[in-house]
């Protein structure tokens, strides 16, 4: 069986986009999850992962480490990774590359914080133009495959590479275009985005620098996380 080490769901995104891609799937994997620690403590990470990062896979003998490089080794072996359609599998693929090295502004100024809702304090010219990219990404895809899903009928890897922005849109309320806003609706309604959203809720760990990131964005309106035991 596949293991998937991740840290905090609260906070990591990228941890996300395996986890929810392997459990919409239903591709079996045990999960090890390592929260993040205080600078001071070094990082946990580099028993199990070349780079000290997370998402990290371990299959058998096999290390898989980042993202992107996960996704792709699963679909060698899972046919349901990506689209079927290969002009659909095409589109994701490009879609997928350019979530994993794009949108800058929006990762820098909206980080992922999923328990919280934030009222945005002046957004930039480049956050602005992340999101509207994202707005008509996703409308492309939603329009040229048909729905409900980035790339058609499936749930696939271009959807969980976008689960992040579905968590950031939630939390910074994001002005979107109905047929993206049907879209992110579409994807919180899914069981596995709902558990982990659940069990990001649940978490009482607390890293400074995530707090800290996330406050300098806005006014935090809601915070629907556990409270932090004394």
């Amino acid at each position: 069986m596949y293991q998937l080490h991740i840290a905090n769901k609260n906070y990591s995104s990228w941890s996300l986009r395996p986890w929810v891609l392997m459990k919409a799937l239903a591709l079996p994997f045990e999960e090890s999850l390592h929260p993040f620690e205080p600078p001071a403590a070094g990082s946990p990470f580099h028993g199990f992962s070349p780079t000290g990062k997370v998402p990290v896979l371990i299959d058998g003998a096999r290390t898989v480490w980042d993202s992107l490089a996960i996704v792709e080794y699963l679909a060698e072996r899972h046919a349901q990774v990506w689209p079927g359609d290969a002009a659909a599998r095409a589109w994701a693929r490009c879609a997928a590359a350019e979530m994993h090295s794009g949108f800058v502004a929006l990762r820098n100024q909206c980080p992922m914080s999923c328990g919280v809702r934030v009222r945005l304090s002046c957004p930039s010219p480049s956050l602005k133009k992340d999101i509207a990219r994202l707005d008509a990404l996703w409308q492309d895809g939603l329009t040229t495959f048909g729905g409900p899903w980035l790339a058609g009928p499936a749930f696939s890897a271009v959807d969980a590479f976008y689960a992040p922005v579905v968590f950031r849109a939630q939390s910074f309320g994001f002005s979107l275009s109905a047929p993206a806003q049907a879209w992110c609706e579409h994807m919180l309604a899914l069981p596995a985005m709902r558990l982990w959203y659940q069990q990001a809720l649940e978490e009482t760990w607390r890293d400074a620098d995530h707090e800290q990131e996330m406050r300098a964005c806005g006014e935090v309106i809601h915070d629907f996380r556990v409270a932090v035991p004394d």
